[in-house]
């Protein structure tokens, strides 16, 4: 059959896949010379001056004076002939077993490592060989892009061909970082055991190869009081050195079994630097953001909000003894203080210690866990949230009586119940029942919980309840200093921030602070939360922290005086501050409005001095109205002057309703109760009548209606005796309502919650 000369000549199967493979194999080609040839042209210049050096980080103060460097370095060059032996192979072990075979580049460790790290199987160590850890030091940034490593690579090649092994060896062990501001074997010899590199056992040598990676992590000078289990882990690091150092045959099991076993002593040399605690905070956040080689080899450039005047001012003060308890059981007690600047959050100073022994240590101010606030947690969980979604205010009345919530029956401060009492009054005196009530009652804990969250508190529903409202969540004086910030900010809150800006050592901005304040209150809320924090500070709790301009705050103390706080603000700014012990320890004389409010009010006084004094600004929407103590109502005819307050409402709360608890009743005079119709003398008393009793213990149990009839006068008044006491008259009219006994009935004796507003 003839073809048809018209047909298409088909392509055999296959093909198109083959040229498409073709394609991409010459794209990938051209994509690789590219970036090949970008890498090369990029590259940075020779310079054997950098395989010896590196350039420190740059700290700037809020007003852009140089604070401080990280990365200062404490280097002591040391030969490598002088460095024994086994304590190369540990660094051998950790970083590149096969130094002396490659030529800079370990094409069998990547292999290796790739094989590993997909197995799972053998120990794990990383493809960079120790000449291209040199070169990444010296020359190029730790961002992880295909580039850098060409660069990495290239430089390698080249610095094996200037230099000799052991000259490259030399080099690495003389400029790896160790933590504690030791660069180099020598000095970290020097740092951690007082002694030279050529005295090191094979246990330190072990120790101290594992540093490098993590100097942070793996810090084996960890103070006593820091809760991180730090040399916990460096332990760890250390026998898996160990065990590479018998993988790779350097040392046998036996040998690394005994040098585990060998108890190490370290030792401790304070960290020297200024505003150390202020300095590691921004230190540890750059670590976390850029990596410990950038932050302490790049010569970055960091601005921060520290204001070193305000600083020193709270270092001082924190380091002076007299401020703090007599140590007991030879520790001492300690503090931390954060300070900030409402309008903004920028924190202003930091201090997380009285005293500041190492490098990166513990920042008490900063570091969570954090530890419980006690009563400073009131205006956030309870009296916040009420204000906010109930309408309350600070004359809204609640009555301060014995409660009972499951098992669950919270005590004031000092046993005592004022009975009906205003928001003010109670915040004032700290009265722990009236802020268990707000949150059950009013605020409701699930929404308690939503208000604290916009003001950065992360806490779990599930894992707490009516004690929530005393302050059990742990947290850190940082973030309590944000949350305070908000109430002094008219409700907007600023998430707190030390550093607005970082730049690389030629300019480039490698990062920027971008402020996002959100409101997270109405301004009426914060404003009367303001207000009656003034009146803390005034009359209340808190009348230590007081030093001659309008400020606000709230006292804390926990179980047994264990931490003791204050927290206070004034429009200008926030300060927290804490104290304890590290070990949680009683202080049963201690409480908040005692030392941490005098503290406070030494460092603030001192900090505003160039300041204008200034009130809290009073925000649209609040207005001011004349109520009842005793029902938070319109005062009626029957309400004492004595018992009238004028204070602040926002608008829409103010009571429409008029006082009727003050009721007039005839008693009897010689019993106070109801009286009998044998009773000879009566009195008509203006007293307050509520549908429900309290509990004889409560101070104002007597201005109250009483539920009981008089049973000690008998016909013509004579006194009979309690055991042929007179039964009531018939018909005879009480005051409604259960007795009591320890167990209020419900709403648990709090005014129902439309009295008091509309």
């Amino acid at each position: 059959m003839a073809s048809n000369p018209s047909r298409k000549k088909r392509l055999k199967p296959g093909i198109p896949f083959l040229l498409l493979g073709l394609l991409f194999v010459l794209l990938a080609g051209v994509s690789v010379i590219g970036l090949l040839a970008i890498s090369i042209k990029d590259i940075p210049a020779w310079n054997s001056e950098a395989l010896l050096s590196s350039n420190s980080t740059l700290i700037y103060g809020k007003d852009k004076k140089l604070i401080a460097k990280v990365g200062v370095e404490n280097r002591v060059p040391i030969s490598i002939n002088d460095i024994p032996l086994t304590v190369q192979e540990a660094f051998l072990a950790a970083e590149d077993h096969r130094f002396y075979q490659h030529h800079g580049i370990d094409f069998k460790g990547i292999a290796r490592a790739v094989l590993k790290d997909i197995t799972g199987v053998g120990m794990h160590q990383g493809a960079s060989t120790i000449t291209q850890q040199l070169v990444k030091l010296s020359f190029l940034s730790p961002e992880k892009t295909f580039k850098r490593k060409i660069q990495e690579i290239i430089l390698a090649i080249q610095v094996e061909h200037y230099y000799s092994k052991k000259e490259i060896f030399e080099m690495y062990l003389n400029k790896i970082y160790f933590g504690q501001g030791a660069y180099g074997i020598q000095s970290a010899a020097q740092t951690y055991f007082k002694k030279d590199a050529k005295d090191l056992t094979l246990a330190e040598a072990a120790l101290l190869a594992g540093l490098p990676k993590s100097p942070n992590y793996y810090e084996p000078l960890a103070p006593k009081d820091t809760p991180e289990n730090q040399p916990h882990q460096s332990k760890n690091r250390q026998n898996t050195i160990l065990q590479s150092m018998v993988e790779y045959k350097f040392i046998s099991q036996s040998q690394a079994d005994e040098a585990y076993n060998v108890q190490i002593k370290i030792t401790k040399s304070p960290a020297r630097y200024p505003y150390p605690f202020f300095i590691d905070y921004v230190t540890e956040i750059l670590i976390k953001k850029f990596g410990e080689e950038q932050v302490y080899n790049s010569g970055m450039k960091v601005y921060t909000t520290m204001d070193a005047n305000i600083q020193t001012i709270a270092e001082n003060v924190m380091s002076d003894e007299k401020n703090f308890p007599a140590p007991q059981k030879k520790e001492k007690a300690q503090g931390a203080v954060a300070i900030l600047d409402p309008s903004n959050g920028q924190v202003r100073a930091i201090v997380g210690g009285r005293d500041h022994t190492s490098r990166l240590g513990w920042n008490r101010a900063t570091r969570k866990p954090g530890r419980q606030p006690g009563s400073s947690f009131k205006p956030i969980i309870a009296y916040g949230p009420a204000i906010e979604f109930a309408g309350m205010g600070p004359a809204t009345v609640v009555d301060d009586s014995p409660l009972r919530i499951a098992d669950y029956e919270p005590p004031n401060f000092d046993r005592k119940h004022s009975g009906l009492i205003t928001l003010r009054r109670a915040l004032i005196n700290s009265v722990n029942v009236v802020a268990v009530k707000l949150l059950v009652n009013h605020a409701t804990i699930p929404r308690a919980i939503e208000f604290a969250s916009r003001m950065g508190f992360n806490i779990s529903s599930r894992s707490v309840g009516a004690s929530l409202a005393l302050g059990t969540e742990e947290v850190t004086p940082m973030q309590m200093a944000g949350a305070y910030g908000a109430f002094a900010n008219n409700g907007v809150f600023n998430e707190p921030v030390a550093i607005l800006r970082v730049e690389s050592s030629d300019g480039t901005v490698l990062d920027e602070f971008k402020p996002k304040p959100k409101q997270v209150m109405k301004p009426t809320t914060a404003f009367l939360l303001a207000d009656m924090m003034k009146s803390v500070t005034q009359e209340g709790t808190g009348t230590n922290a007081h030093f001659g301009r309008p400020a606000a705050g709230k006292t804390g103390t926990t179980d047994d005086g264990k931490d003791i706080w204050f927290a206070g603000f004034t429009p200008d700014l926030v300060g927290i501050v804490w104290i304890g012990y590290d070990n949680p320890t009683a202080m049963p004389e201690a409480f908040g409005g005692g030392l941490p409010a005098k503290i406070w009010r030494k460092i603030m006084s001192e900090a505003h001095k160039n300041l204008p004094a200034r009130d809290f600004q009073r925000p649209p929407g609040i207005v001011s109205a004349t109520v009842d103590s005793k029902s938070g109502l319109l005062p009626g005819p029957n309400t004492p002057p004595d018992h009238q307050v004028t204070d602040f409402f926002a608008e829409g709360t103010v009571p429409g309703e008029v006082d009727n608890t003050h009721v007039m009743v005839e008693i009897c005079a010689t019993t106070g109760q109801l009286p009998n119709k044998y009773c000879p003398d009566k009195v008509i008393r203006n007293l307050i009548k509520l549908p429900y009793t309290v509990h004889p213990t409560v101070a104002d149990y007597h201005d109250r209606v009483p539920t009981e009839i008089c049973n000690i006068h008998g016909p013509g008044g004579v006194y009979i005796p309690p055991d042929q006491g007179v039964s009531p008259a018939p018909g005879r009219p009480v005051n409604q309502g259960p007795a009591v006994d320890n167990k209020p009935p419900s709403p648990i004796g709090i005014i129902p919650p439309e009295r008091g507003r509309n």
